[in-house]
């Protein structure tokens, strides 16, 4: 099977910072892009970031300038660095790789996802 587990979410102050990790494991090969997403209670899941295999990188214009995406190809890991943390950061960020997969015996080309890390900002 196929998992992408995240870490490093947790409570934190206005202005703070949180480092989220998330490693794939399992039978994915040949992943392209990774990257994080979020959902706050009652919005739609949006984009936050997403880096290519090469190391290309784009962001939400709301995170642009205090997060950063990096990568470790080898490890199957993708990182954000998130830096002055402001209230409307809280959600849950899903970790999200686009690769090939094993699931069921099945192979599979796609997204895959984690379960989710809360991230909370108080102000």
């Amino acid at each position: 099977q196929v998992q992408l587990v995240e870490s490093g979410g947790g409570l934190v102050q206005a202005g703070g910072s949180l480092r989220l990790s998330c490693t794939a494991s399992g039978n994915i090969f040949n992943i392209n892009a990774m990257g994080w997403y979020r959902q706050a209670p009652g919005a739609q899941r949006e984009l936050v970031a997403v880096i290519s295999s090469g190391g290309t990188t784009n962001y939400a214009g709301s995170v642009k300038g205090r997060f950063t995406i990096s990568r470790d190809n080898a490890k199957k890991t993708v990182y954000l660095q998130m830096n002055s943390l402001k209230p409307e950061d809280t959600a849950v960020y899903y970790c999200n790789a686009d690769g090939v997969g094993v699931v069921g015996g099945i192979i599979r080309s796609g997204d895959f996802w984690g379960q989710g890390t809360q991230v909370t900002v108080s102000s």
